[in-house]
């Protein structure tokens, strides 16, 4: 989640991109736009999808966390008071687990709302404030600590200098890996091998491939974009957000772009009964978009 709420228009791209290499016809249905699923919002972020298709969102502002409901179409509440809560994923035993920036902690919340602090710090020193998270599978975790002084934490002092990627293993143990400008979205697969992480100020993203248990590569530039949240389908192509979801193709080139007419389009997962639905936080509302691909868990 970025620093503040924009107030301003971004403008709205109107130009759909493809080029001669993908047919995204076979990827998205012509005549279906997003529908707005519900506007009753602050800020809606880190939207992450559950072994049932339902995905789960946070609306940070107001210290909650919803999930949609697909057989439904609902959005139901499912927690209050969250640790405010913003970027989310779910591990494999589906916990949600969840950066919960107020004192710079992650949290595991299980199904039946039972809370456990993951970690709390680095070296002894509070991190600024983890941002997104993605879980691998070897029970470990990356995530990203950017710093966004969000005006309702209590006596902040920075104890962290840097803003950085990190990575936390099954046991707890927890290792910086690398420090960027203002690292923000973070996504992974295990099925490519790769970790995507989003140095938004730069205005970069960065892939890297994973090698072993908090193993990486070292960083190649994707693409010459930032990003605020990402996600992947099955193919490797990768949804970047900000003015609406621009997709990328493996080769980091724009292939195609999603207009959504909110202000700041945060971020976005895929859910659904078969994994084929795009789920999209924007500002103060949420917007599903059904398309002719599945996002990879």
């Amino acid at each position: 989640m970025k620093n503040i709420l924009k107030t301003g228009s971004l403008g709205l791209i109107l130009a759909v991109y493809s080029c001669q290499s993908v047919n995204t016809t076979k990827m998205f249905y012509e005549d279906v736009k997003p529908e707005k699923v519900s506007d009753q919002f602050s800020f809606t972020e880190g939207p992450s999808s559950d072994k049932e298709g339902n995905v789960y969102f946070t609306d940070q502002p107001n210290d909650k966390i919803y999930y949609w409901d697909w057989k439904t179409n609902k959005v139901i509440e499912f927690m209050n008071k969250t640790g405010r809560a913003n970027g989310t994923h779910f591990d494999k035993d589906d916990n949600l687990i969840t950066c919960s920036d107020d004192q710079g902690e992650i949290w595991k919340i299980s199904k039946d709302k039972k809370v456990q602090v993951l970690l709390k710090g680095f070296e002894g020193k509070r991190l600024n404030g983890p941002n997104d998270v993605w879980n691998d599978e070897f029970g470990g975790m990356y995530f990203t600590d950017p710093l966004y002084v969000r005006d309702y934490w209590v006596n902040f002092k920075q104890e962290t200098p840097h803003k950085s990627l990190y990575y936390r293993n099954k046991d707890g143990q927890i290792s910086k890996l690398e420090t960027f400008t203002q690292p923000n979205g973070v996504v992974g697969s295990e099925k490519f091998r790769k970790l995507y992480v989003s140095d938004i100020d730069a205005g970069k993203t960065y892939v890297y491939d994973i090698l072993g248990e908090g193993k990486l590569s070292e960083k190649k530039l994707f693409c010459e974009m930032g990003s605020d949240g990402m996600t992947l389908d099955k193919h490797g192509n990768l949804y970047l957000t900000g003015k609406g979801v621009h997709v990328f193709n493996r080769e980091g080139k724009k292939i195609y772009h999603i207009p959504i007419e909110e202000d700041w389009t945060s971020n976005v997962t895929f859910g659904g009964k078969n994994n084929e639905v795009l789920f999209i936080t924007a500002s103060k509302s949420v917007y599903t978009l059904p398309t002719r691909v599945r996002g990879v868990r």
